[in-house]
């Protein structure tokens, strides 16, 4: 970070920081912030702060938001980037908060080729080069059963970062560290198997969306990661450490050292 970006970072951490309370406040009712070490939080506040500065927030059909509903999709979406970086969320601006779920029309092509008109009923949305759209309603069931591997903002996020090199593929832009080839062998192989043991109508420990694409594969377990990472250490430990190496973090350790307190 050169020396003018630094400073208006620090211009920005000082004069427009989360107030204490309200923070306090927001993440108190976030269980899937549980064993973050009390440093970690405060990096997660700072990214919410410009998170805040630089995001618009606002909610449609009369939905008003308040400051601690603001907070709490800011430190949600702030998760992801915690061990990346504010500038992962460079390309876009705009997040839209509905009351509930909202509908949306599209025309889709069918398996021979013919076009319908379609209606989906959507919890959240991530648009390419366009907004990041929530479900109000869909936050807060989240939060309450946030251990089941449910987090819509954070099942957006991940399909945001998975388009910033232009496609939602299901692979982000990986570290200098990491290996397409091996993110590719993995992920196709877990994706394999998912769809292998939903094609024959067997049970399955992950939400079966995650077999709509590579692309909710990704966003589905990156869900997982975060809220019950317990669930793919124990099924889908490959896929589970290369996550780690692409977020940088380890929420199962989180969860172990919250359980051994």
């Amino acid at each position: 970070m050169n020396f003018f970006k630094r400073a208006r970072v620090i211009y920005i951490l000082h004069r427009y920081a989360i107030h204490h309370a309200l923070w306090e406040t927001a993440i108190n009712r976030l269980g899937l912030l549980q064993g973050l070490s009390a440093v970690k939080k405060a990096h997660l506040r700072e990214l919410s702060t410009l998170f805040l500065y630089e995001k618009n927030i606002y909610g449609v059909q009369g939905f008003q938001l308040t400051d601690a509903m603001r907070v709490i999709i800011a430190a949600q979406a702030c998760l992801p980037i915690l061990n990346l970086g504010i500038e992962f969320f460079s390309a876009w601006s705009n997040v839209v908060v509905y009351p509930d779920a909202f509908q949306v029309s599209r025309v889709e092509r069918d398996e021979f080729g013919i076009m319908h008109h379609q209606q989906h009923i959507l919890s959240g949305e991530s648009w390419l080069k366009g907004p990041v759209i929530f479900s109000w309603q869909d936050i807060e069931r989240d939060m309450q059963r946030w251990q089941q591997g449910h987090n819509v903002i954070v099942h957006e996020i991940a399909h945001k970062l998975d388009s910033i090199n232009g496609s939602a593929n299901g692979m982000p832009p990986l570290h200098f560290s990491m290996h397409s080839e091996q993110w590719a062998a993995t992920f196709g192989e877990a994706y394999q198997q998912l769809t292998q043991r939903l094609e024959h109508h067997q049970r399955v420990c992950i939400n079966p969306y995650a077999a709509t694409n590579p692309a909710e594969f990704f966003a589905v377990f990156s869900e997982y990661f975060f809220c019950a990472p317990d669930i793919l250490t124990t099924h889908f430990a490959d896929v589970y450490h290369l996550l780690n190496l692409y977020y940088r973090q380890d929420p199962q350790q989180r969860m172990n050292t919250l359980n051994n307190k």
